[in-house]
This record gives structure tokens, sequence and C-alpha cells, in this order.
């Protein structure tokens, strides 16, 4: 098997991956678009690969089910060692079903930082719908609307949110784009 390259210009599609993630991070629920992948592996889609060569590196365990091409891909580009389990990943890919938030390292109240980043592919992200969104990073609310997440999703993250400042990061990717959920983020169900 051959191994398709990273980021078509490593700089700038870096650089680039990194404002989207940051952005994503400090406004919660406003979609970013990714761009600059050469051809991500089978499994992958654009942003989830994006998303994982900005984040991932050598002292980053990464447990995920993308597959064998990009588990390979994942080793060779981003250098991260492969958890067994969820439960032992610094991040965590979830192309197929996403465990359980509980299962996940949330940190501790000594060190927080320490929780873990799930990125979940999902169908679609689409903004001005869905969840409200309150929380720093957003002036009064935003609106997230997501389609492929596990049902109870919003409930799982709520019963985590009681124990901050543990907890764990979230970011939804859908083809190209992407939506960050930080732990400070209040989700508020609307029908």
């Amino acid at each position: 098997m051959s191994l398709t390259p990273g980021f078509a210009d490593p700089v700038l599609g870096a650089q680039s991956c990194f404002r989207a993630l940051l952005t994503a991070m400090s406004r919660p629920g406003l979609v970013q678009t990714i761009g600059g992948l050469a051809d991500p592996p089978p499994g992958l889609d654009i942003a989830t690969a994006g998303a994982a060569l900005t984040l991932l590196d050598a002292e980053t365990p990464l447990h995920h089910d993308a597959g064998a091409a990009a588990n390979e891909w994942l080793a060779f580009h981003a250098g991260c060692p492969m958890a067994e389990t969820p439960a032992e990943a610094a991040f965590v890919i979830a192309t197929g079903e996403a465990p359980s938030l509980a299962v996940l390292n949330a940190g501790t109240d000594e060190i927080p930082e320490s929780g873990a980043t799930i990125i979940i592919q999902v169908k679609s992200l689409t903004e001005g719908s869905g969840w409200r969104l309150t929380g720093p990073g957003i002036e009064r609310e935003h609106r997230l609307a997501v389609e492929g997440l596990p049902a109870g999703f919003a409930a799982d993250r709520a019963k985590l949110a009681r124990h901050f400042p543990r907890g764990v990061d979230v970011v939804l990717c859908a083809g190209d784009k992407l939506a960050a959920i930080p732990r400070t983020t209040r989700i508020e169900e609307t029908r």
C-alpha cells in the first residue's frame, strides 16, 4: 500500500488548518472549512484528516476506528502512538459509532487539560438552527445543527459538564467542514 501525502503544501496547509481549529475552539459552533489536504486515506474526511495532522504528534496517543489505511497514514504523518482503547487515548477519532463520552479520559481536578479530545465524523454541520450553544466565546448564543451523532449525545455530554473543569473537548467533522464544542460550552437541545 502506498501512502498519500498529507498537506499539499505542508507549511501553508498546516497553518491554515491550525487557524481554522483555533477559530473553531474559540468560537464554539462556528463552522470552519478545511482545505489544503492532498488526499486523505479512505475512512477519513478532509476535515478529520486535517484536524488529525494538526493536533497529533509523537506524544499524543490516538485511538480510532478508521481502518488500516488510515492507521498507516496517521502513524506516518503524525507519528502518534496508537492506544488500544478510547480510555487510554489523548485523542479519539470516531468515523463510525462514537464511543460513549463517559469512557474517555476526562482529566483530573489537578490536571484537567489532560482530558481527551474526540473528533467525530458526522453527516452534516449547519449553522443557524439546531442546538442552542452558550458559554465562553459566544456573545449571546450560537445555533448548530448536527446530523449523524448518536442518540443522547447532548445528554451524555451534559453529565460530563457537571465535573468541570474536567471534561472532553469535541471536534465535529463533515466533509471539509468542522466545528468545535469545547468542554466549557453548554448545549441546549431545541425542538
